[in-house]
């Protein structure tokens, strides 16, 4: 790739800057001025409603921000992107998960190196989509000839936080006779909790590892194989042959690798191995074999259902102008928080309590994708990158950290996430639940932004010791974000929004938001430590003296 432009040297950067030196937000005052401000803010993209009013942004700022964008060649890079050009430049790879939600037989192909990725990508739905339904038909049984009930995910990172978070999503569209359970953790506790409960003989092990050699999801995966041959054993399915072992493992395990000859000596059968490709980053691998589980649960139609919302997304973010680029006007609204407003952390809100995992999801994607400090040359970043995501569902929030939102000194953009129609409608009495849910919704962004006078607080009689603990100041920026249902349709474009936020902001900053580098270091250091750790005296010596101390300490208290 081209040396990146650094941002912090055009015009329109410079500009922003002495913007924001005497930048006085005023939302009250711009909504009571500005009679069209909420409709010229919001956007609409696939079935989402994006209310972009609440921010702490006028007319001069967006068209600054947009300049940015068009400084750095954002529409360039989109394209480049979308093309299958080679973006992700410290691993000399394409990054194309976009191309994983391209609908079948697009015109033109998308083809890249010479090969039709468009026609890999179908090959290997087509597969997936038809292991799926011979699961979810009965077709596919256990080694006892039970048909399966439950599936057991078993990965990490990408492979384990976009299948749980869409699983917990999409829960209202999965089989009623089919239930999805995920381990990710190397603790022990997770698989021994996973797994209370479970019957061997109508369980399915789907491992995910793109090498098959994560020592996280390997080792659970072992230690789940154990647990299957003690299983069945007991129950007398399998005796103590390694044949009958080997069979076992033949029904009750599918992968998700390109490693088929590791796959094959863990004794799962190739031909029920799904793959996919280095384009394909773990945090973007859920439309990818990842998805399988939730294939899996909620079957190809909707699946296929999920990928067109995706697609949807892409589409808008690939060939809108930047001015109505809903997730480029996002990403550019975060350069602004963080670059010149003072932000460190975002919080993500979902009003939907069957989104409780898409703030855990969304920690992955952002911080791992620009948590940098060099650029895509190497060269160092030349200025702030990258902002701690974080957040709750609902009414949790409220009752837990909405006070630092309220009156706290920090800057921190939220953006608030809801939906009309629940998946589970209830009353109370003659009280719709969730428009009393959603109330509080539409009232905190409001009190957020406009806050409470100190002549406000004195009218309602309000003691005068206790005034100004009673003041809100408002303006605090936040994002409103509405669809019709959660729908599969409606987390594709969700989870593609955020993408290209995330890519846009990366844009920006000159870096490479594809790579993962900061993830490796801590995992070979452990390789090097596990022998100190289980007794090797001339390990444990060449460790710093806090590390000797800490695995003395654990040595000695290990019972």
């Amino acid at each position: 790739m081209n040396t990146p432009i650094d941002v912090t040297t055009t015009d329109a950067w410079r500009s922003l800057r002495a913007d924001a030196e005497s930048f006085e937000p005023d939302l009250r005052g711009w909504f009571a001025r500005d009679p069209g401000r909420a409709e010229r803010y919001s956007h609409t993209v696939g079935d989402l409603y994006v209310d972009l009013s609440k921010n702490l942004i006028t007319d001069e700022t967006l068209r600054l921000l947009t300049k940015v964008a068009e400084e750095v060649d954002l529409p360039g890079r989109i394209a480049a992107m979308f093309a299958g050009e080679r973006i992700n430049a410290t691993e000399d790879r394409a990054v194309l998960h976009t191309a994983l939600r391209r609908p079948k037989d697009r015109s033109p192909a998308l083809v890249v190196d010479g090969q039709d990725v468009d026609v890999d990508v179908h090959e290997v739905l087509e597969r997936m989509y038809t292991f799926a339904d011979q699961v979810r038909s009965g077709a596919w049984t256990g080694l006892s000839g039970k048909r399966v009930r439950t599936v057991v995910n078993i990965g990490i990172g990408g492979s384990d936080l976009g299948p749980v978070m869409a699983y917990e999503a999409l829960r209202s569209y999965v089989a009623e006779d089919i239930e999805v359970r995920f381990i990710s953790n190397i603790d022990p506790a997770d698989i021994a909790a996973t797994l209370a409960g479970v019957d061997p003989e109508t369980t399915l092990f789907i491992v995910a590892s793109k090498t098959f050699g994560t020592i996280e999801t390997l080792t659970n995966a072992r230690m789940a194989r154990t647990w299957l041959w003690e299983q069945l054993a007991r129950r007398g399915v399998i005796g103590t042959e390694p044949a009958e072992r080997t069979n076992a493992v033949a029904r009750h395990f599918v992968a998700v690798s390109t490693a088929l000859d590791r796959v094959a000596d863990f004794g799962i059968d190739t031909d029920n191995t799904f793959g996919f490709w280095d384009w394909v980053g773990g945090r973007y691998s859920v439309p990818s074999a990842v998805g399988l589980s939730l294939v899996i649960a909620i079957g190809p139609q909707r699946f296929t259902e999920f990928l067109g919302g995706l697609h949807a997304v892409d589409e808008h973010f690939r060939t809108s102008e930047i001015a109505h680029n809903v997730p480029a006007l996002m990403g550019l609204l975060n350069i602004w928080y963080v670059n010149f407003l003072g932000a460190h952390t975002h919080a993500v809100l979902p009003y939907a309590q069957d989104l409780h995992r898409f703030p855990a999801y969304l920690q992955q994607l952002t911080m791992e994708s620009n948590g940098k400090g060099v650029r895509w040359d190497g060269s160092p970043v030349p200025t702030d990158t990258g902002e701690v995501f974080w957040g709750e569902p609902g009414t949790n929030g409220q009752h837990a950290f909405y006070q630092l939102l309220h009156q706290g000194t920090r800057l921190i953009p939220a953006d608030f996430i809801a939906v009309a129609n629940p998946a589970d409608p209830r009353k109370d009495g003659h009280v719709d639940v969730h428009s009393l849910f959603l109330a509080n919704f539409f009232a905190q962004t409001r009190a957020l932004a406009f806050g409470k006078t100190a002549d406000e607080v004195r009218a309602e009689g309000a003691d005068e010791a206790v005034v100004p603990a009673r003041t809100f100041p408002g303006n605090r920026p936040t994002t409103s974000i509405m669809a019709p249902a959660l729908s599969p349709s409606v987390l594709g474009q969700l989870i593609a929004l955020y993408e290209h936020i995330t890519f846009t902001q990366g844009i920006v900053w000159g870096i490479d938001s594809f790579d993962q580098w900061g993830v490796e270091l801590g995992k070979e250091l452990a390789s090097q430590i596990a022998p100190a750790v289980t007794g090797d005296e001339e390990a444990l010596a060449a460790q710093d003296a806090s590390t000797q101390a800490l695995i003395r300490y654990y040595r000695d208290a290990r019972r």
